[in-house]
């Protein structure tokens, strides 16, 4: 006998009893629907303390309708494959907790359509912000967000229909090529153009970096050689195989490079090594980003690691306050010799 007390589940009528109320108010509030029948906060919390400890298997979507807020934080990021991305979702993972929220984190894989796939799943949670990383349509995850009353911010690339917290790309790349050029000079006893390789041409911070970089050449007075901006996107393989068809094309190539991330940095070293192009003669380099890893592969190699921390202390003020007086906010990036 005791045995069956045990293992008989708890059904809506035994919640109802124990908390001095009806079946059909019980139901009302683990099915999210107490707000229509007018039940009162209290009376729905109650119930849930209840249910939680009777061990009543809760609805989480339900029992979210029922606060006035979730407490959840939801993130989007392109990719999981730098030191960068990765610190972003580390360090927003630890800053959400520390304020009592909790994060949600999926990768997107740079695909708009998944990126609108995770929009609205994290939002039938009912995320109170959602922080679009990189997306490749902002402006739609915000509409989106917009109609189901939730908040949203992006990261890394810019909308115009919220804040965006971004790096300082254009000052970052006009600051990275000058170290690098005249790094050029020192090594070289000269100055010459330097090539630009990874990123894709059509977004935010790869125009902005080709913009820094033809700032800073024409600072010192160098022309830019246009065949040499090979905005080929960020994939390693891109990198490499653009530098094959450059070189193919043109035979020696210059000795100082701009390259837009890590990513890239891996298939530019890879057709250095491999092609043995610059045997004996150590191409000078810069890095819009940055890895301690960098270090290992030999020669200096000048690095811009942007700053992730500023950047989300950016982000929680405006969590926290909940506004911002500016509609961009730009992070300076940080300098650092591998």
């Amino acid at each position: 006998m005791n045995q069956d007390r045990q293992t008989k589940k708890t059904t809506i009528y035994d919640l109802a009893e124990l908390a001095g109320t009806s079946a059909s108010a019980v139901s009302a509030v683990l099915n999210g629907n107490w707000k229509k029948r007018r039940i009162s906060v209290q009376l729905a919390d109650k119930i849930t303390k209840i249910a939680e400890e009777q061990g009543y298997a809760l609805n989480m979507q339900a029992s979210l309708l029922r606060r006035d807020r979730s407490k959840i934080i939801g993130m989007i990021v392109p990719k999981y494959d730098n030191r960068y991305f990765g610190s972003i979702v580390e360090t927003f993972e630890n800053m959400a907790r520390s304020r009592g929220l909790f994060p949600i984190i999926t990768c997107t894989r740079r695909d708009p359509e998944l990126e609108v796939e995770a929009a609205r799943t994290m939002l039938s949670y009912q995320v109170e912000w959602l922080i679009s990383t990189g997306a490749t349509d902002p402006d739609r995850i915000t509409d989106i967000c917009n109609a189901a009353g939730a908040h949203s911010l992006n990261l890394d690339l810019p909308g115009a229909k919220a804040v965006s917290v971004i790096s300082d790309n254009f000052g970052g790349a006009r600051e990275l090529t000058r170290r690098v050029l005249l790094s050029y000079q020192r090594k070289f006893g000269s100055t010459s153009p330097l090539l630009f390789v990874g990123g894709r041409g059509s977004d935010h911070n790869t125009l902005e970096r080709v913009r820094g970089f033809r700032a800073a050449h024409e600072d010192l007075g160098i022309a830019v050689d246009e065949r040499h901006i090979l905005a080929c996107g960020y994939a390693p393989e891109k990198a490499e195989s653009s530098l094959a068809a450059l070189a193919a094309s043109e035979g020696e190539l210059p000795r100082g490079m701009f390259v837009n991330s890590t990513i890239s940095l891996e298939g530019v070293m890879r057709w250095i090594k491999t092609s043995h192009h610059y045997d004996n003669r150590t191409p000078v380099i810069g890095c819009f980003d940055w890895d301690p890893f960098a270090a290992l592969l030999g020669g200096d190699i000048e690095m811009v690691r942007q700053d992730v921390q500023g950047m989300l202390d950016a982000v929680f003020e405006i969590i926290d306050t909940g506004r911002s007086a500016n509609k961009v906010i730009q992070i300076a990036p940080l300098f650092v010799s591998a």
